[in-house]
């Protein structure tokens, strides 16, 4: 049996985005074509005895059955002469998808309204006159998003787009910029920022009433996900983010005339979402369910991610359990999931009267492969906090040996490593290193103090890491401490940055989709502008020496470890100029270092980027990893 390589990247299927209907489940099956350098997808339909393809398009994704089932509406891009997305709609019992819609910038979201007669879409529009040419004239913040390109000028509305003729009606104000919406007692409810400038973590539950809406939420919350209840009342996913961005967030009960905010799972310190890291997870969906008195949602507790219910008395229940990552969910007559854990790619279960099964088994190509399962241990951090850590031996381990090791270090920071399905883990294990990693102070899944680190990048968390390592070294003889590498992306490049400019015992390094410099990230970023006052304090302006002081790019004379900067040429999180000024530093500085620069790409490269793109990512890493870490290293 051999081990996972780089181009095995085309042999996943990540399956995701359910819906459901008594019995029947609709899904999206995605596969990553390395030799067409593209996703295709398409919808299978589980009619609760066997699975079989629903629909022949290359893009047909996020199914939504009508509310009397027989109808299942979908987006697609079929029209290859057309960049607009499509709105399809399909019996149920099979025939011709019917095109009913296209839409300049895209689908965010679609839902049946009650009667079934309309699906709901959420697009953005433009919401002031273009110019003829090509000149940005920019008025506000934020100018771009990552994945997306430029936002401003444009707000996501509401468009009512009839089943019957296809005739498209907006019927949301152009002000507001719209997420999620749900129908209930005829009214159309939803989540929309006003002020996205201003209060950019700001979100509000609307309703619209005749051509207005009416706020509903008092305008300092961020709300992702709600439920309206029967009695006018609302179950919300929210942050109300009195610790700022390491707040987490919760299930509430919320009634709007009295203004009583009730924290439902207010004994369980965890995240109402999914934050495991995986390179393999494709689209999913998770929303709110609400059934018997019960809300269903997916929380990260440490390093799994389980499927949770709580009443409106705050009992919590978890529903699916085990060492693994729940992804997406939906409720019919049973409840149907999707999963994955540390060697087992996605696949489609079912919990029906208590008893689990699995569905499919479209990646079972995986049972051919040899694989590495991590081993679990506990640090205790010279703090007395323990923290989880791990490690994946080579596939070909041999005892009495020493292997160099990698460190992996997460994003985030507030995100987390655990039992979900890592292919560039078990690349570097297929090439002969162990793999260390961990969930240091700042990951999710361990409560809001944990995970609060704001102004104190590269002090507990960094302490943590080395930790990890000096315990690594302590239990695993096969580990050859003079033969250590690390690489991370995003915060985890920014950890990777530190860290060869606070320690020189990493012998190769590369850094991905990092930041060096938080002066530059303030301004550039689609985000910088409310996450580095959040996370570093203050402003450039009013904070100045710290800013600089947790710059990484501040400590480059230090630097001695040979660095790789990976960064994509179009993220608008990390922009370029973060990898730019460090290595023009580190080169300027006679360092060893260089820069793998992806055209085209955005700050979600390793998930989602051209394939052949990250199958080269995966052979750079690797690469570096050989080149100073097993071959006689030259400076």
């Amino acid at each position: 049996m051999k081990g996972l390589t780089e181009k095995d990247l085309g042999k996943f299927k990540l399956v995701g985005n359910l819906d459901a209907f008594r019995r029947k489940v609709v899904f999206q099956v995605t596969e990553i074509s390395v030799e067409k350098d593209d996703y295709f997808s398409r919808l299978y339909l589980y009619d609760g005895r066997r699975v079989k393809p629903f629909t022949s398009g290359k893009k047909d994704s996020n199914p939504r059955f009508s509310p009397d089932g027989k109808l299942i509406a979908f987006t697609s891009k079929r029209d290859k002469e057309s960049k607009e997305s499509e709105l399809y709609v399909i019996p149920t019992d099979g025939g011709e998808a019917r095109l009913l819609a296209k839409f300049k910038y895209g689908i965010k979201n679609i839902r049946f309204t009650k009667d079934g007669k309309s699906v709901v879409v959420v697009t953005p529009i433009d919401i002031e006159k273009k110019p003829k040419d090509d000149v940005h004239i920019i008025k506000e913040l934020p100018f771009w998003f990552n994945g997306v390109g430029w936002v401003y000028g444009k707000r996501s509305v509401v468009y009512l787009v009839d089943v019957e003729t296809g005739r498209k009606k907006r019927v949301t104000p152009k002000n507001l910029d719209v997420s999620g919406v749900r129908f209930h007692d005829g009214k159309l409810y939803f989540i929309a920022q006003e002020d996205r400038e201003r209060k950019p973590m700001v979100s509000d539950l609307y309703v619209l009433e005749g051509r207005k809406a009416k706020r509903l939420t008092p305008g300092k919350w961020s709300v992702s996900d709600f439920i309206p209840l029967d009695d006018g009342t609302f179950i919300l996913k929210a942050n109300t983010r009195e610790r700022g961005i390491p707040t987490n967030t919760h299930i509430y009960h919320y009634n709007p005339e009295t203004g009583e905010l009730r924290k439902l799972t207010a004994k369980l310190d965890r995240s109402a979402y999914n934050s495991l890291n995986s390179d393999v997870r494709g689209s999913q969906r998770a929303e709110l369910v609400f059934r018997d008195g019960w809300v269903y949602y997916v929380a990260t507790d440490g390093p799994r991610a389980n499927l949770f219910r709580v009443n409106l008395e705050g009992k919590i229940e978890r529903v699916i359990g085990g060492d693994r990552s729940v992804e997406s969910f939906a409720i019919g007559d049973y409840i149907a999931f999707t999963a994955q854990d540390a060697v087992t790619p996605l696949e489609l279960y079912v919990l029906r009267d208590g008893n689990e099964k699995k569905i499919t088994d479209f990646n079972g190509w995986i049972k051919d492969y040899r694989l590495s399962r991590p081993e679990h241990f506990k640090v205790e951090a010279s703090d007395g906090v323990e923290i989880d850590a791990w490690i994946m031996k080579p596939v070909d381990f041999e005892p009495g040996k020493k292997y160099p090791a990698v460190l992996e270090i997460h994003g985030g920071p507030k995100t987390a490593y655990g039992y979900a399905f890592m292919h560039e883990f078990h690349v570097l294990t297929a090439k002969g290193f162990v793999v260390i990693f961990s969930n240091p102070r700042g990951s999710d899944g361990y409560g809001e103090e944990f995970a609060d680190i704001r102004g104190h990048y590269g002090e507990r968390d960094y302490q943590d890491l080395m930790e990890v390592v000096d315990e690594a070294l302590k239990r695993f003889e096969f580990i050859d401490g003079e033969r250590l590498g690390l690489t991370g992306g995003s915060y985890g490049g920014f950890m990777t940055n530190w860290i060869v400019g606070h320690t020189n015992r990493f012998k190769a390094a590369v850094t991905q989709r990092s930041i060096s410099n938080w002066v530059s990230f303030f301004g550039t970023t689609d985000i910088g502008y409310y996450f580095a006052p959040d996370q570093i304090g203050g402003d450039p302006w009013s904070n100045t020496e710290g800013y600089w002081k947790k710059s990484p790019l501040k400590y480059a004379p230090n630097v001695e470890t040979p660095l790789l900067i990976i960064h994509s040429m179009e993220d608008y999180r990390c922009w370029l100029p973060e990898a730019l000024q460090f290595y023009t530093a580190l080169k300027y500085l006679g360092k060893t270092v260089e820069l793998a620069l992806f055209p085209g790409e955005n700050h979600d490269l390793s998930r989602s980027g051209k394939p052949k793109h990250r199958v080269k990512r995966l052979e750079l890493i690797a690469g570096w990893m050989e080149r100073w870490l097993k071959a006689p290293q030259t400076f």
